[in-house]
């Protein structure tokens, strides 16, 4: 026992390095995780006390433990059976497939990441592009809703700057969670986007394995409380006006809420923009008949970069009114489970365009558009007063020297959106810019009879 053993000195040094790492995987690790743990639960706490809907349990839970529990759920093991039977494969085989696709959606969410990075980052990307206006009644939407409901908020896709704007704007009521789509799924976006709550989902995927994965996961966090954004359009709006909604997302959700004990209070959210960022980029898809953008990474730098060149020489515009109002919630259980989801989506679909803010751009882009002639700044004052007047609550409340400043506004960001030229006849459009002009008109054409009759 006290005889002296001889071994080379790199064979000690990994005698030393195997000892020093199962020391630390066994006593250092797990007290340094339970020492943030601990940390981290205290600042859960806080921050729910402030928030007016506290985070879910179901969200702050370990992702490992959310993949687990969602590929021994019942419904997808029945699925693993039958995908095996199709595909003529083991059990085990359509087991991974149905683990990869659980760590392909589940997130992991950081409240740190939320609320400390997120919102933030926001709030001064908001901020620094458009003045935000919020509807009146918002917060106290929010507040009728009952604590033990969970919400998913229904919003309109004008701009990717939709999942920054709600964001921030839903920050005071809770954490949300989005269905994001592949176009996210790129390193260390991906990484930021799970840390932030949202779950990837493959819009074009068939298979049967896939989608009960997705919809018992959709199923869990409504059932676990988890406040959610769904965007049922599918996309960007390449005209203006709200797409019929694709109903997959709300037809999962719907289908888990035949016996649960917990309702659902769908809350429409209406979106408008002064100015879109990507407006001629989703006009160009719309004239093609496609969906393929031609936006590239190098012109997203390029505009960042001559944003900060304008901020630094004194000369930095923002793109104008960034708006966000919610319509009338909707509980499920008073709309009826068992009713079909077209009725549903449609209903949704309707409240959202009942709450959409009507802003100065689209508005002055309506008058353009009826205009054969160049319009004086006086006549513009006089039509949108009028305007003012017929859509009521639909507009804020302005004296004449404000509808004047916010007329000025408006020409001077359709100006340089190079919409609009100014002579001395007055304002006129450009001529190549019709259709743009029609996009943003579009947002509200439904505030107008002319616009309702035509359509009927």
């Amino acid at each position: 026992m006290t005889s002296t053993v001889e071994l080379p000195l790199w064979f000690f040094v990994l005698i030393l390095l195997f000892a020093a790492v199962t020391f630390a995987s066994h006593f250092l690790f797990p007290s340094v995780r339970w020492f943030f743990r601990r940390r981290l639960e205290k600042a859960v706490k806080r921050l729910n006390e402030r928030l007016a809907r506290p985070i879910e349990p179901f969200k702050l839970a370990r992702r490992y433990d959310m993949i687990q529990r969602l590929i021994y759920d019942p419904d997808v093991s029945q699925e693993i059976v039958n995908y095996a039977r199709e595909h003529r494969v083991p059990e085990n085989v359509g087991f991974e497939k149905a683990r990869s696709y659980a760590r392909e959606i589940v997130p992991s969410f950081s409240a740190f990441t939320y609320f400390g990075l997120g919102i933030r980052m926001a709030r001064m990307l908001v901020n620094s592009i458009y003045e935000v206006r919020t509807g009146a009644r918002n917060d106290e939407m929010i507040q009728s809703i009952p604590r033990d409901a969970t919400i998913v908020f229904i919003i309109n896709h004008r701009s990717n700057m939709d999942y920054v704007l709600v964001t921030y704007l839903a920050a005071r009521t809770s954490a949300l969670s989005y269905a994001v789509g592949e176009w996210a799924r790129v390193w260390p976006l991906s990484r930021l986007i799970r840390m932030m709550g949202a779950y990837f989902i493959r819009r074009k995927s068939r298979g049967a394995l896939y989608r009960k994965v997705l919809e018992r996961y959709v199923q869990m966090a409504t059932a676990g409380g988890v406040s959610q954004g769904i965007f049922p359009e599918g996309g960007l709006s390449l005209t203006g006006q709200l797409m019929p909604p694709k109903l997959g997302l709300l037809s999962y959700l719907v289908q888990g809420q035949s016996d649960a004990e917990r309702d659902v209070v769908f809350v429409p959210v209406a979106i408008n923009y002064d100015r879109v960022l990507e407006d001629r980029v989703l006009i160009a898809a719309g004239q093609r008949g496609d969906r393929r953008f031609g936006a590239r990474i190098s012109v997203v730098v390029g505009f960042i970069l001559r944003k900060f060149w304008q901020a630094a020489r004194g000369r930095y515009v923002r793109f104008g009114t960034a708006a966000m109002a919610f319509g009338t919630p909707l509980s499920l259980k008073e709309f009826g489970v068992g009713r079909p989801v077209e009725a549903l989506g449609a209903e949704l679909m309707t409240r959202i365009e009942e709450a959409m803010p009507v802003l100065m751009v689209p508005l002055l882009a309506r008058r353009f558009r009826q205009a054969d002639a160049p319009l004086t700044r006086d006549a513009l004052i006089d039509q949108v007063a009028r305007d003012a007047l017929d859509l009521g609550q639909h507009m804020p409340s302005m004296t004449p020297q404000e509808l004047a400043e916010a007329v000025d506004k408006g020409l001077v960001s359709m100006q340089r959106n190079k919409l609009l030229s100014k002579t001395d006849s007055g304002w006129e459009m450009q001529a190549d810019q019709t259709a743009v002009l029609d996009f943003y008109a579009a947002s509200i054409a439904h505030r107008f009879e002319d616009n309702r009759a035509v359509a009927e």
